[in-house]
């Protein structure tokens, strides 16, 4: 984690335009939605998928964010609604 506190990467990322987000060293669930979500997509879509091109990989994760994990899928964390409806 160290290299995301160098000021080069700050800068970058303040360049682009987004925040900086960090909570204090060893905190475990610093990533503990975003891996949720990567596994969630990986067994739900990926696994799941043959995908002859790259491109092809990209407008199906595409797809499955904004036309199913956003707008349908349940969430036990959010009272088992969509995002979308939260």
């Amino acid at each position: 984690g160290s290299q995301y506190c160098s000021i080069d990467y700050q800068s970058e990322i303040l360049k682009h335009g987004a925040l900086i987000s960090m909570s204090g060293k060893g905190n475990c669930y610093d990533n503990a939605i975003v891996e949720t979500f990567f596994k969630t997509l990986k067994s739900e879509l990926v696994w799941r998928t043959i995908f002859l091109t790259r491109q092809d990989a990209e407008n199906a994760i595409g797809r499955y964010i904004d036309s199913f994990y956003n707008p349908v899928r349940r969430h036990s964390s959010l009272d088992f609604i969509s995002p979308a409806a939260y």
